[in-house]
Parts: structure tokens; sequence; C-alpha cells
């Protein structure tokens, strides 16, 4: 028992000997590692980004739209007598002046009814005298004169029946246009109310567009348009605000508004186009790209490069926005570096690395690894 003892004291005395020993190395393990992670937290890494100098120029406020071309002028002719098609004056493609002749029709019954007019009318007219003088004389009654007076008047209107039925044998163009259907033939017999021609007005041609009514107050008449087809390609039309309407639909709130096209060449009725209204322009704005923008909720952020390689997140207010830049309201310089590529990672305060900035220089404990 007394052999026991000492020896559990003994080894006892080489555990706490052995620990006392390995102490200091701990500690200067442990000091070794601390002093490691101070450095690695002094050392922030910089992120990579591009920057691009504001400068200035145009920029429009525009709102798009999507419609057809349509004509305002635009006519079908209807025959307004019968008979057979004498003469074809016109084709399709062929330009026209209001009233000129673009069809004939056979006149000869109507040539015989105006003959037979005429002939009636000379007639009454030759007894309406003779007893217009007799009525003078007080030899024939009221009643006796007023029926041959009535009888000439009613002859009269039969004469100008018969002259207009004569003069609509030559159809005539009710508009200057272009004919763009004809739908008979030489020959053909035609009866009234039958449609002959399509014609169209090309300088009439517009496009009508339906936009919020919250946009009224930047509306205006003469206001320029752009309008583009994908039939045409890259092709810019011109057009303008022609008119507004007066009231606003009350189911879609929206007002129409008509813009005018007219005759340019490509453009037809029935295509479909895209409308760019130019609602404001600004010749010397300050641009930002939009490729620099941020969004956090319904707010636009830029990140502004400061001293040092630091970013600033600021806020900004469009004025005006167009397809490839915004015009802030605030808060920019011209000349100023704002960031456009590499920026969805960033915070404001981050540290950043433009193309061309040297490498960080290395640890000096890696340096020592190396050596």
């Amino acid at each position: 028992m007394f052999i026991g003892v000492h020896t559990m004291r003994l080894f006892y005395f080489i555990i706490v000997l052995l620990i006392l020993l390995a102490f200091p190395a701990c500690e200067i393990n442990f000091d070794k590692d601390k002093e490691k992670e101070e450095t690695t937290e002094k050392k922030v890494e910089k992120i990579p980004v591009e920057v691009l100098a504001l400068s200035r120029g145009s920029i429009e406020s525009i709102l798009k739209s999507t419609t057809h071309i349509e004509a305002e002028e635009e006519v079908r002719v209807l025959a307004r007598t019968s008979n057979l098609v004498r003469e074809l004056l016109v084709e399709e493609g062929d330009l026209v002046e209001k009233d000129q002749v673009i069809l004939l029709i056979e006149d000869d019954q109507q040539l015989v009814n105006l003959a037979k007019a005429e002939n009636d009318v000379l007639k009454i007219k030759m007894e309406f005298d003779r007893q217009e003088n007799l009525h003078k004389n007080n030899l024939i009654s009221d009643q006796d004169f007023n029926e041959i007076k009535y009888s000439l008047l009613q002859i009269k209107l039969t004469l100008e029946e018969a002259q207009r039925e004569l003069e609509y044998t030559r159809v005539k163009a009710p508009i200057s246009g272009t004919v763009t259907g004809r739908h008979i033939k030489l020959g053909d017999q035609i009866a009234n109310n039958q449609h002959l021609f399509d014609l169209v007005d090309f300088e009439s041609l517009v496009a009508r567009i339906y936009l919020p009514e919250n946009h009224l107050k930047s509306l205006v008449v003469d206001q320029k348009a752009r309008i583009r087809t994908t039939a045409m390609g890259d092709q810019v039309y011109k057009g303008f605000v022609k008119r507004i309407a007066p009231v606003v639909d009350s189911k879609t709130g929206t007002v129409k508004v008509t813009i005018g096209v007219g005759n340019q060449k490509g453009l037809k009725p029935g295509m479909y186009v895209d409308v760019e209204l130019v609602l404001n322009t600004h010749d010397n704005a300050l641009l930002i790209p939009k490729r620099a923008l941020t969004y956090d909720a319904d707010q636009i952020f830029v990140f502004k490069l400061k001293e040092e390689r630091k970013v600033e997140r600021i806020l900004v207010t469009p004025i005006l926005s167009d397809k490839l830049n915004i015009e802030p309201l605030e808060g920019f310089e011209e000349g100023e570096l704002v960031v456009i590529a590499g920026q969805s990672g960033l915070k404001d305060g981050a540290l950043v690395k433009l193309p061309g900035d040297p490498d960080d220089e290395p640890d000096e404990e890696e340096s020592d690894e190396k050596k």
C-alpha cells in the first residue's frame, strides 16, 4: 500500500511536469494564430468594377403605342344607274383627281329618256304659254291655269331626273386619290348601287392611338411623333399629333390621339406600326447610362466613384428617360465617374478596383514562405 501511494504521486508529478513544459509552446502557437487572424481582418478585398464618366447630350421622353395605319378619306365608288360597262378609264394604282371621269357606262337608254323628257317639256311649255295668256284675259279659271302650271313643274322634274341618269353614265371620282380596287370589267352588266372602285387618299393616312388620361397635360397639337413598322426594317417615318379627342373614355380611362402620317413611301393602309410620341426633349441634359442603375424596391440607385477607390450609393430621381439613358434631377456633375459593371454586389462605401489598377502587395508571411 505504501509503494502504491508513492507510485501514484510520482505519476501525477510527471503529468504536471509535462503540462508545464508544453504550455509555453501552446501559448506561442496561440499568439501566432491570433496575430494571423488580426492581419486577415485588416486586409479588405477590393471588388473589380468598370466606370464611365458622365457627359451631356440630348434625351427625349416618349410614349409608345401600337396601332394600324388607316385613311381618313377612303371611299367605295358605287353605280348610280344601270347598263353595260362601255369603257374603263382607270386601273388599280392610278392617281385620279376629284370629279375625274373614271368609267363610262352605255347611255343609249338614258339618252332616249332625256329626249322624251325634253320633248314633253317643250309640249307642256307651249300649252302653258297659251293658257297663261288666256288666264291674263280672264278666259280660263284659276284652277285650270294651276293645273297646267303644276304639269309643267312635274315634267321639268322628269327632265332633271333624265339629265341626272345620263350624267350617272359618266362615273366620276368623288375624291382625289389612288385607285386601290377595281371590281368590274369591260362589258359587265352593272346594277344600281353596285360596287365599282375603291379610292384612297394617301395624304390622309393617320394612326389612331389611345393614351392614359394622365398624359393629357403633355399632349399638344403638332407634337412630333415617330413611326416604325417591321415590314420596312429600320426605316423611321415622321408623324405629328393631328387631333386630340375632347373626351376621355370612361371605361378605359384613355384619350384618342390621331397621329397624322400622310403619304410616305412604304406606308400602306392596314399596316401595323409602332408609334413613338415625343412628349419632351432636353438637348443639353446630363446623361446617366441605364447600365449604371441598380434597383431596390421602387427606388433607383447609382454608385459614384469617390476618393481612395471608394464608392457612394446615390439615390436617383429621373427627370427624363429614353432607351439608353436617364436624366437625374440632382446629385451628379458632368465628368463624375459612375459604376457601369460589377455594381450588383456593391455596398455603400465599398472599396473597388478598376481595370489597370496594380494588384495588391502580397502578405509578409507569403513572402517569407517563398523565400
